[in-house]
């Protein structure tokens, strides 16, 4: 396994490029199993789960151009289906895999796909995605691990109600109901910035969507999609990430292609501790206007709520902060993983079921720290940073799944970080 090494204490400054959102581009990817044509992607990310879900494509019978992503742009053609078949050799690797189910039942009439097992921070029910195509006339089991699904005749529009605004289950039920019979109405869905990017894709296949960007979405299905060319957005975690970087270093980064609109609630927390934001022609730039960030509550919510998936940076930021914080994490059971390996930096948090409460310190200590997932590790990486002295970071392949080249641009913006590279996972 790789392993990442930092000598930390230096200000950052500069400027890094922010990639395509990896929680867009996955669902974005499966768009081809809707259609015969060709699917152009611009902005695509390298990453660990966009190969895992190009290899998924493959073995269902997509052509790949540009596998190697040369120019951050794909392009896939899936003219007939090779497979209808998920397996879980391929599903085991990336939870996102679920995707493939609503677009394969909905072109093929069926679909078999892995059940896609545990995750580190917690249960991600796939229940549903199960119960709102079954309600748009699916049948559907559970045998052997893998979900049997079959609508020999078709998806039918519906009114779905998602119990809670799952991102993934949204996704999949708006892609199922783009080749459905009639109108699909999903009732407290997800509104995160990744579903209008799925939406605005779908648009221009031929679907007709309304109520883009809010918890009530219509989906009129066609009986077929066109092609299209479409730009990934920029990911706003991996924004949020560095802006934090910036701070915890005392540095000044801008981030080229980030759009502070889609951190609404994150971007007031860091103005409450501390962190000025001014807009460029290209992005924002961000630092500090006062000598130390202050220490800030916070909980995870919904978008447009706090983002679980920015929570373990901001713990890291408050545990460098000025007095006590607390953070209260309502998404994930087990979204604290991070804590220990934190507390072995020197960092004071105490942790009570969902709740955290930071005593901000004014420095931590290097050591040998292990990634549990993968906002887990870069809060690692972000602690190094700051920390004076050299920090190892072991299983960082977790890193991969959702950082693009973090040690060059991490090493372009002043910081010193290498990668020592092991046997493979």
């Amino acid at each position: 396994m790789d392993k990442i090494t930092i000598t930390g204490g230096k200000p950052l400054h500069g400027a890094i490029h922010i990639s395509g959102a990896k929680n867009a581009a996955l669902p974005l990817l499966c768009v081809t199993l809707l259609t015969n044509q060709a699917i152009t992607l611009t902005n695509v990310p390298k990453l660990a789960d966009v190969e895992s879900m190009l290899t998924l494509l493959e073995h269902l019978g997509t052509h790949v151009e540009n596998r190697i992503l040369s120019d951050r742009t794909l392009v896939l053609q899936t003219p007939t289906l090779a497979s209808h078949e998920a397996p879980y050799d391929i599903v085991r690797k990336m939870r996102a895999s679920i995707l493939s189910l609503g677009p394969l039942l909905a072109r093929e009439g069926k679909a078999r796909v892995s059940l896609p097992g545990g995750c580190a921070i917690g249960t991600r029910p796939v229940n549903f995605h199960i119960e709102g195509l079954r309600t748009m006339g699916a049948t559907i089991a559970i045998e052997n691990g893998y979900i049997e699904a079959t609508a020999p005749h078709g998806l039918t529009g519906a009114e779905i109600v998602l119990p809670l605004p799952s991102v993934t289950g949204t996704e999949n039920l708006m892609m199922a109901a783009a080749l459905a019979h009639g109108t699909t109405t999903l009732i407290n869905a997800a509104s995160e910035p990744e579903i209008g990017d799925l939406a605005n894709c779908l648009l221009q296949m031929g679907v007709t969507i309304t109520g883009i960007g809010t918890s009530t979405l219509r989906i009129t299905g066609v009986p077929n999609l066109t092609g299209a060319t479409h730009a990934i957005i920029a990911d706003r975690i991996e924004a949020g990430t560095y802006a934090v970087a910036a701070l915890i270093t005392d540095g000044e980064l801008e981030l080229i292609g980030a759009n502070l609109d889609t951190l609404p609630v994150f971007r007031q927390a860091l103005e409450r501790a501390g962190a000025l934001f001014t807009p460029t022609a290209q992005g924002f730039t961000v630092k500090r206007n006062r000598p130390r960030m202050q220490g800030v509550d916070v909980i995870t919510e919904y978008y447009p709520g706090f983002a679980t998936d920015l929570q373990a940076q901001f713990m890291v930021l408050m545990s460098l902060a000025e007095g006590v914080s607390v953070i209260k994490e309502t998404i994930w059971e087990n979204r604290f993983m991070h804590v220990p390996e934190l507390s072995r930096m020197g960092a004071d948090i105490r942790t009570e079921g969902n709740n955290a409460f930071v005593q901000g310190k004014k420095s931590l200590n290097p050591a040998e720290v292990m990634a549990t997932d993968l906002r887990a590790s870069v809060s690692l990486v972000l602690a190094a940073l700051a920390t004076k002295g050299e920090t190892t970071i072991s299983r960082v392949y977790h890193l991969d799944r959702g950082y693009e080249n973090i040690e060059q641009k991490l090493s372009a913006v002043g910081a010193t970080i290498s990668r020592i590279v092991g046997e493979p996972v």
